[in-house]
């Protein structure tokens, strides 16, 4: 610096100078002006954040404790004992709730060690855990991988947020949705305790296998609950659940055991465990007791024939009964929580498991009906799909007759092998195919506490079931009841409203319908002339049936069919080709009806019978409650009303023990146990039918083939034998019990012939006793039997002329028959044909001395 005189004056001049002072004042004003915008932008911008934040705190959700309540469990299905069949899941709802108290405490202290270490400590947010991640994610050059969340926030995500803001990408939004989650955890934790917020976590982490919470899992890896699980299982879940994909102990054993190790080691490390329990934990081989479950939990998850119709049954009622909507009746089922007490007896399906499942109960015929499906490739690009009807269509080019059904598995994969050849090119290629082979005949069983209505059992098909929902043919599928229905759609209504009785007869002979239609009985053309009502019950006769129909009107049978429960009988339907159909003909009589009939309502129907007349709806529950226990539906509410009245049940019930005694039911009788039964076969042998009852339980069984191909001579009893099987099984260990007599019941011998009182002297060989209801017992005499002269070769009353008059007993034709047109004469020819047109006849003389030889070697 210049400290001279002439230095110190210079400067003293500038410093006076005005310009450099204007400048200076410049300078200094800049400064202040730039401070005060600095500060006044840092408050600006504190305002702007404090505010956005305070927007963002205040579009946080509003929340209380039942927010956090997981939504979403699966409903619950119970045999008749009270055991756990299966569980009713959709997605995002494989949850069963459980308390603190029921999870082991190694599995709290395991999820806390891995998931928040400091849960007990921290008040929602744990600071230390974010620094951590902070720094972290600085050292990996602003790549945050550490998560930082606490249980309380993870079960805010779960539970509060929606789904989007979990898997957001947007960086403002994430950080948005963050400030929020940890802003309502502090704020959950001012009202809840850790015991309860630890509890809905458990309950809400997803597990992986379509498990939520950890009583699903437990279930679903272990086969047990929840609170029976050791620490080393324990460490399975808690390993989990930080990706359920990468960890599942299933698919990726290796992966989960090597973060069961790194759970187990912060437990030691954290103070939860000790050293040999560490150790002994390590040492536990728990994934091959995990693979050995998963063969049988992994294989269970296709419900049964009796579950899938539970399940559309109770959906129904939800909406018929308890008034609910489609949508939520299905949420409910499916998400609600519910418990369905199922009326499955485990006993009594096993045991038609078992027999519909052996091969021998089938007269070793068994056939396979063919399905299939191929997806080709060409060798242009295109694609090609082939479908059943174009593989059956490509065979009948040769063999009109084909049908898709093959003797052997093997048959039908070579014949596939013949048809790929066939269809597919140099080139082509097979992209994709399917091949279902289902064994044939079919057939299906409902058994039925005839009491109450409770579904005990049912097999909708033999063959493994590879799905839900599947072909269920006790209840889904429509099939021609045949002779089966001629108890319920004839005799029944001529019994209880129109004045018949099973002493009543009709003249078995030609008859036809009024279209012209012949009807021949099912054992031929042979006729057996005048046979009671009983009788043809027992003998399954169709004239007699239809005779009997067409008295009482097609129109009264149907109405009590319908009465009995039918829901697929028609009374007018028009086709798209503009034809009318209807079910209200003399046909009913013989089952003849235009789309058929379920297993299981036929099963109800015989069920009316066997309960004095009172229908029950067939029932597969006999209660469903909601996730809190209060009962939605019961058997209480189930339909149930009178088809006929007590006694005419006992008279039908009478006639049908015949046809198990001395009928065409007699091979259903396995002994030590009253049994009424009516067979039912199709003109054509395609429907095969058996339903019966005992005192206890009423049966059904249904064999056929699927389309409808007929079966076999030697496959006709195979319903009988089935029959007999279960049934036999099912009474076992039951004593034995007859079928109690009602008041409103007599008896009264008549004679057999005319259904009438008997003539003392004449009607001694047809005598017999019969059962009526009261007041229906005959009065008048029987007019059948003829004392007098008679035709000593025809036995009918001898004509004037008759040349072998003897003193004898004639047994006369009918009387009456309602459903012939005699024309002038209402009476049958009760004389002998030695009239005068007969001896009219040019070879009269030789016609006599051959009758004459006939008496003589009789």
């Amino acid at each position: 610096m210049n400290f001279s005189k002439l230095g110190i004056k210079r400067t003293l001049r500038q410093m006076r100078s005005k310009g450099i002072k204007i400048s200076n004042l410049f300078k200094v004003s800049f400064l202040q002006l730039l401070f005060i915008g600095m500060v006044t932008a840092c408050i600006l911008m504190l305002c702007v954040g404090i505010g956005a934040f305070n927007g963002i705190l205040a579009s946080s959700p509003e929340i209380n404790e039942f927010d956090l309540i997981p939504t979403g469990y699966a409903t619950l299905v119970y045999d008749c004992e009270g055991h756990e069949m299966t569980k009713l899941v959709s997605s995002n709802a494989n949850r069963s709730y459980v308390t603190l108290d029921k999870i082991p405490q190694y599995l709290q202290d395991a999820v806390v060690a891995v998931e928040d270490e400091r849960f007990y400590e921290h008040n929602g947010i744990d600071i230390k855990g974010i620094v951590r991640a902070g720094f972290d994610g600085i050292k990996n050059g602003g790549k945050f991988h550490q998560g930082a969340s606490t249980i309380t926030q993870q079960l805010l995500k779960n539970n509060v947020f929606d789904s989007s803001w979990v898997t957001e990408t947007k960086d403002l939004n994430r950080f948005k949705r963050k400030i929020q989650e940890q802003y309502l955890a502090v704020e959950v934790e001012k009202k809840m305790d850790k015991k309860q917020i630890l509890e809905y976590y458990l309950n809400t982490i997803n597990l992986g296998q379509n498990t939520l919470g950890v009583q699903a899992a437990s279930q679903r890896y272990f086969g047990k609950p929840v609170y029976q699980l050791t620490l080393s299982e324990s460490a399975v879940l808690a390993g989990i659940t930080q990706n359920p994909s990468k960890y599942n102990p299933i698919r990726n054993p290796e992966k989960n055991g090597e973060k069961r190790a790194v759970v187990l080691k912060k437990m030691y490390e954290q103070g939860y465990i000790s050293k040999d329990e560490y150790a002994a934990a390590l040492a536990d081989d728990v994934y091959s007791r995990i693979q050995k479950i998963n063969e049988v939990t992994g294989a269970s998850n296709v419900n049964s024939y009796f579950v899938d119709e539970l399940t559309d049954q109770v959906a129904e009622d939800l909406v018929n009964i308890a008034g609910y909507d489609q949508d939520n009746a299905y949420r409910l089922l499916y998400a609600g929580g519910l418990k369905i007490y199922s009326t499955q007896n485990p006993e009594i399906q096993a045991y038609c498991d078992e027999v519909f499942g052996n091969e021998e109960n089938y007269a070793g015929k068994t056939k396979y009906l063919l399905s299939y499906q191929l997806t080709i490739d060409k060798a242009n690009g295109d694609v090609v799909n082939h479908s059943s009807e174009m593989y059956e269509a490509h065979f009948k080019e040769t063999n009109s007759n084909f049908n898709m059904i093959y003797a052997s598995e093997e048959d039908a994969l070579a014949a596939i092998e013949e048809y790929k050849a066939a269809v597919m090119e140099e080139g082509d290629e097979e992209r994709a195919e399917n091949i279902v082979l289902t064994p044939q005949p079919q057939a299906s069983i409902t058994v039925m506490d005839q009491s109450n209505g409770y579904v005990l059992a049912m097999v909708g098909g033999r063959g493994e079931k590879i799905a839900s929902k599947t072909l269920n043919r006790a209840t889904n599928t429509m099939r021609q009841p045949g002779s089966l229905f001629k108890v319920l759609s004839t005799y029944a209504p001529a019994l209880d409203s129109c004045g018949f009785t099973l002493a009543n007869v009709q003249y078995d002979g030609p008859f036809t319908y009024t279209n012209g239609r012949p009807i021949s009985n099912w054992y031929g053309q042979a006729y057996r002339g005048i046979c009671s009502l009983r009788l043809g019950i027992i003998q399954s006769l169709n004239i007699v049936t239809v005779k009997v129909l067409t008295q009482i009107t097609p129109q009264m049978g149907f109405d009590y069919l319908l009465k009995f429960g039918f829901t697929t009988l028609v009374d007018r339907e028009v086709t798209k080709d503009g034809q009318v159909m209807t079910d209200v003909t003399q046909a009913l009589a013989l089952g003849g009806i235009t789309h058929g009939v379920t297993n299981m309502e036929t099963n109800a129907a015989f069920a009316s019978i066997a309960n004095n007349g009172i229908y029950n709806r067939p029932l597969l529950y006999s209660k469903v409650t909601d996730a809190d226990g209060n009962i939605i539906l019961d058997s209480s509410m189930n339909e149930t009303h009178k088809v006929i009245e007590e006694t005419t049940a006992y008279l039908l019930t009478s006639a049908m023990e015949d046809c198990v005694l001395k009928g065409t039911g007699a091979e259903v009788n396995f002994g030590n146990m009253a049994i009424a039964a009516k067979t039912g076969t199709t003109s054509s042998y395609n429907d095969i039918w058996l339903s019966g009852y005992t005192p206890y339980y009423t049966a059904t069984v249904w064999v056929g083939f699927d389309n409808n191909v007929d079966l076999a001579n030697d496959q006709h009893k195979i319903a009988k034998h089935l029959w007999r099987e279960c049934m036999s099984r099912i009474h076992s260990n039951l004593p034995y019990a007859s079928f109690d007599m009602p008041n409103g019941i007599t008896k009264c011998a008549v004679c057999s012939l005319s259904g009438k009182l008997p003539n003392e002297g004449l009607c001694n060989d047809c005598i017999r006793t019969e059962i009526f209801a009261e007041g229906t017992e005959p009065f008048e005499r029987c007019d059948i039997h003829y004392k007098g002269i008679v035709c000593g070769y025809d036995g009918k009353i001898a004509c004037d002329t008759c040349p072998f008059q003897v003193e004898g007993i004639a047994t006369l034709p009918l009387r009456e028959d309602p459903c012939l047109d005699y024309g002038q004469n209402s009476v049958p020819n009760n004389y002998c044909m030695h009239n005068s047109s007969f001896f009219a006849q040019p070879n009269f003389q030789e016609i006599l001395n051959q009758q004459m030889w006939e008496m003589q070697n009789r």
